[in-house]
């Protein structure tokens, strides 16, 4: 990369939640946005609106409303980032993973329970994806030392909830993803890191069956008294984004305020 280039990020969710709070914060702090999304008519000026405040900051927007999970759009999305970074001599210094789509389905009892497709879909989507994107990436060229990569867990991971089994199990396969990548990946120095938010009001959270009473949990357990916001966690992600991070790598971090400690 010359010294004179932009440094860009590859936001994978990059249009609500902690995907859209990030991608605005990054590029606050200098970062042009690749952005991969997934968006119908109803919920494109989201998207449209991450896009406007990414330029409001003077930097570029280049966004792909596609599924993220799909090696298609994976592989097209990679070759055209490549494409128009490598004409100018940039490359990708951030990947964040913050794909949130899985089956809430208990595994036993009366009336639907998971199948092997849902669970199979889940853990596509919410952990093996992490792995794809980072291989793609590295094959083009475009993340190299220095590089950044997050992944967003939650305490889901090794908690317990109604219906949550499927979300619960893929994301400790995440967190597994991370401290493996982060092993491979050291000799290239790039850090692997995995974000655990607290209980955030998010658009993801909100299609949990559940949604109300894990809000009213997250807000009893957590010593602020408050929840987490995206911007607590995009703001975290920035700050270890700086080229002093590069000794942090395989942790799944905490930003909740506290909350998973007291449970």
């Amino acid at each position: 990369m010359n010294s004179d280039a932009t440094p860009w990020a590859l936001v994978l969710g990059a249009s609500s939640g902690m995907g859209a709070a990030t991608a605005r914060a990054l590029a606050a702090a200098g970062y042009s946005i690749a952005g991969v999304h997934l968006d119908r008519r109803a919920t494109l000026p989201l998207a449209e609106a991450v896009q406007a405040d990414i330029r409001a900051c003077g930097r570029e927007a280049r966004f792909f409303n596609a599924n993220a999970a799909d090696a298609e759009t994976r592989a097209a999305t990679v070759a055209a980032l490549r494409t128009e970074l490598d004409a100018r001599g940039e490359k990708i210094g951030v990947l964040v993973h913050s794909l949130a789509f899985g089956a809430m389905r208990p595994y036993v009892g009366d009336g639907d329970l998971i199948t092997p497709q849902q669970f199979a879909m889940t853990y596509e989507v919410m952990a093996h994806s992490l792995v794809y994107w980072t291989q793609a990436l590295l094959a083009a060229e475009l993340l190299g030392a220095g590089g950044r990569i997050f992944a967003l867990t939650s305490a889901g991971s090794h908690r317990v909830w109604p219906a949550y089994g499927a979300v619960s199990t893929a994301k400790a396969a995440l967190e597994g993803h991370v401290r493996q990548l982060a092993v491979e990946l050291a000799p290239r120095a790039i850090t692997v890191n995995a974000i655990q938010a607290g209980v955030t009001d998010t658009p993801a959270l909100r299609r949990v069956p559940t949604a109300e009473a894990m809000l009213a949990h997250g807000r009893a357990m957590n010593p602020h008294g408050r929840l987490t916001t995206p911007e607590d966690v995009a703001r975290a992600i920035v700050a270890l984004a700086v080229p002093g991070t590069a000794w942090i790598t395989g942790n799944v971090i905490r930003v909740d305020g506290g909350e998973d400690i007291i449970g």
